[in-house]
Formats: C-alpha cells, structure tokens, sequence
C-alpha cells in the first residue's frame, strides 16, 4: 500500500490521512482528563553513515530535531576527524565503526544498534536536511509502517541531481512500480524511516548504495504501509561523493531483477563492495 501525502502548510496536526489501523496499532485516544498524564512519544533513532564527512557533520548534526532521541553515526573508517568532530558537536552521539564495507553494510549495523522505536536514516554529506525529519516521524506516528523521502512529488526537488542520474533513477523506478503495481515516485534516494519492529520483515543484505532500493522492494513485498512525502535533494556540501552513477545503478538492477516476484531469493550480502 502507498500513498503519497500532501505535507500540511499549517500544523501536522491537520492532517487525517490514516492508513487503516492493523490489530496491534495503539487505540486512539480518548478525551483527556485534566489530570490525565501525557503519553509518552515513541522513541526515535537517528541511523547516519560517514566516511570521510568531516567537514559536512556540523551543518547535519546542528540541524536535528528535538524529536531524534539518539543519533548513531556508522563510520567506514574514515581518515578524516569525521568521529571527533561527531563527538565534539553532539556529546552524546553513538559512534560505531561498521562490520564491513559500503553504505548498506552502515545502514545494516546502524539498524540493528537502533533503540529507538522508529528510526530515520539520512547521509552525511548534507544533501538531506534534518529540519525535514519531523515530517517523516509524523506519519509513522499516524500509521504508516515505511515513509521515504521523494524528490519528485509536489514540493520536494533536488539541486544536485544530473540529467544521466534522473534518467536512471526513473528507468529503474518505473521498473519497481511495474513488478509491484505501485506509484511510488522516486526510489534511489536514502531518506528513509520506518518502525524498527518491522526492520525483520525489510530482511536487509545488500553491502552497497543498492540497500535503498532493497528496502523499498522488500517493504513492498511485505504489504508494509508506505507513505511518501516531499524532500528537497540539496547539493553535498563539501568533499566527493562515493556514489558511481554507472556502477551503482547496475548493482541495483541487479537487486531489482534477483528480488522480482518469481525470481529468487536475494543472496547473501557481496562484502566485496567498496560503494
């Protein structure tokens, strides 16, 4: 199931776009006493990979919410102060080094050190803003068991995507909504949050950039309720990114292909990567 939610122009409040409630969904609150206490919100767990990215975490790091009650930031062993300057700007940051190589590989490791009952993932580099996490978190809290970012509804964009990317991304889109007979509108951008109790169903493998399509696929597969809602791509900040448009984009067609209805079983993850 997806959707794709228009984001409010006044409170979050005023949206009523709920998917239906599932068994084990919280009931809805009834009116509230005077000296009734107010219910706690769910945990949420910030999932950041770096390499490298020294120079782009203060921007990323003074940026998140007050909703984001941990943030974990993978490290692929940078050679860089990437950890240092982590740790000086936000004390209480989980510093991890990952198990192997590649961003999928950080993702996996962050996933499973995760507390928190929802958890976001975003990159480094601050071409995603931690000012548009609230969104994410808001339509988990109403429902949704998957919510990505998306570039091409109305009102987000990207100011750092080519020409030879976006025709890729779309090809390889196009190719998800048919096998699935979704709507989705955008698939190779990591911005992503999802309820940490469903992070079994997502059955993560892939070790490079190829982990974002993956965990789409396999939420689709799952019948989990997705919901997309606009993000804005800005330029990375500083530095080179570890994306190879050409090489990438085949891993994940590869993973599109290898996860298709009918087709086999994702194998067991590549450590060979280096994305």
């Amino acid at each position: 199931m997806t959707t794709h939610p228009t984001l409010p122009r006044s409170t979050e409040s005023e949206l009523a776009d709920h998917p239906l409630r599932r068994s084990t969904d919280p009931p809805p609150h009834p009116m509230r006493r005077a000296g009734d206490r107010t219910p706690t919100r769910p945990a949420v767990s910030l999932v950041i990979p770096a390499l490298n990215e020294a120079r782009n975490i203060p921007w990323v790091f003074e940026q998140i919410p007050d909703c984001v009650g941990e943030v974990l930031l993978i490290d692929g062993d940078s050679h860089d102060a990437t950890v240092p300057v982590a740790t000086r700007i936000l004390p209480t940051v989980r510093s991890l080094r990952q198990s192997g190589k590649g961003k999928g590989n950080a993702l996996r490791t962050g996933f499973l050190e995760a507390r928190g009952d929802y958890v976001v993932m975003m990159d480094a580099d601050g071409s995603m803003s931690p000012a548009e996490i609230p969104h994410f978190v808001h339509f988990l809290e109403n429902g949704y068991d998957f919510v990505k970012g998306s570039r091409f509804v109305e009102g987000g964009g990207s100011l750092d995507i080519t020409t030879f990317r976006k025709l890729g991304n779309h090809a390889l889109l196009a190719l998800v909504n048919r096998l699935y007979d979704a709507t989705l509108t955008d698939l190779c951008y990591g911005f992503c949050a999802f309820r940490r109790s469903f992070l079994d169903q997502l059955d993560l493998h892939a070790t490079g950039f190829e982990i974002e399509a993956e965990m789409i696929v396999h939420a689709l597969r799952s019948g989990l309720r997705i919901a997309e809602v606009p993000s804005l791509e800005l330029p990375r900040r500083n530095g080179r990114s570890n994306l190879h448009a050409i090489s990438d984009g085949r891993r994940v067609l590869r993973t599109l292909l290898s996860e298709r209805p009918g087709g086999r079983l994702a194998s067991a993850p590549q450590e060979r990567s280096t994305s």
